[in-house]
């Protein structure tokens, strides 16, 4: 292919009437397909052509494909990962949409890949990485100005090995005008009492659960809470079949399977 079929991203961006990163974003996630020599990316004019067309144009709220940035993850990709994660606020996706549409479907489909096989654990590993990466860049755009509503303490209980899930829910939770005070994952029973205890206008403490086989472990976070503190504490996640399962285990409520849930189940409570 000849240099006058192609452009570069500064003529693009001109042809376009955008700037130069919003059509770098289109390039890393995909939206608009580009050839790089050396540190140079190069578009078809033919592509540019139809993305310039009416209604041609990414829509101004859709998110990325969630299978885009997990196959940037499961390669360690952080910068890519990252790229992604701009792309769609770039095109309007909030914060909170990044998470609940992109980054957990991603992370749902790096677990499901694990389980079937398909990628080791390796892979695995890299994704859960990056995505801790990426949770961390996030975070302070989740932060509200003023006085918390109320502290929420959240965690998941000893034997649970995924923190990723909490950090996520805690970050909602921000957003939300809540303090939360996140103890991570494989959290002793007696930390989420101690922490419970000393919170300050303590709304409720969420236990997270991934992994099957943990009834036991919340049991003893749920009894050792309320020999502390009088605060409900509800149970959620994908481990957690329903609000009959939450129940038997002793808690005041079930949070569902998304983060999005846990965050309700709070407000509900402050309803």
């Amino acid at each position: 292919m000849t240099t006058t079929e192609r452009v570069g991203l500064r003529e693009a961006a001109e042809r376009l009437g955008v700037h130069y990163m919003t059509v770098y974003h289109y390039v890393r996630t995909g939206r608009l397909a580009a050839e790089r020599e050396g540190a140079t990316w190069l578009v078809r004019r033919a592509d540019l052509e139809a993305l310039a067309a009416p209604g041609a144009r990414p829509a101004a709220t859709r998110t990325p494909r969630p299978a885009r940035l997990a196959e940037r993850m499961v390669r360690g990709d952080e910068a890519g990962a990252w790229a992604i994660v701009e792309g769609a606020m770039a095109s309007g996706a909030s914060p909170a949409a990044v998470y609940e549409e992109l980054l957990v479907p991603a992370l749902r489909g790096v677990g499901d890949r694990w389980a079937a096989g398909t990628i080791s654990v390796a892979d695995e590993h890299r994704a859960s990485v990056v995505a801790t990466r990426v949770i961390g860049r996030m975070g302070p755009r989740f932060a509200r100005r003023g006085r918390a509503r109320g502290s929420v303490v959240l965690g998941g209980p000893a034997g649970e090995s995924h923190a990723l899930p909490v950090a996520i829910v805690a970050d909602l939770l921000r957003a939300a005008h809540l303090e939360p005070i996140d103890l991570g994952a494989n959290a002793p029973a007696d930390s989420f009492a101690e922490t419970a205890a000393g919170a300050d206008r303590l709304v409720a403490v969420l236990v997270g659960v991934t992994a099957e086989g943990l009834e036991e472990s919340v049991r003893e976070t749920i009894g050792a809470v309320a020999r502390r503190v009088e605060v409900p504490v509800l149970v959620g996640g994908r481990a957690i079949r329903d609000r009959a399962h939450a129940l038997s285990l002793g808690a005041a409520g079930w949070t569902g399977h998304s983060a999005a849930g846990a965050v309700a189940a709070v407000e509900s409570l402050l309803a």
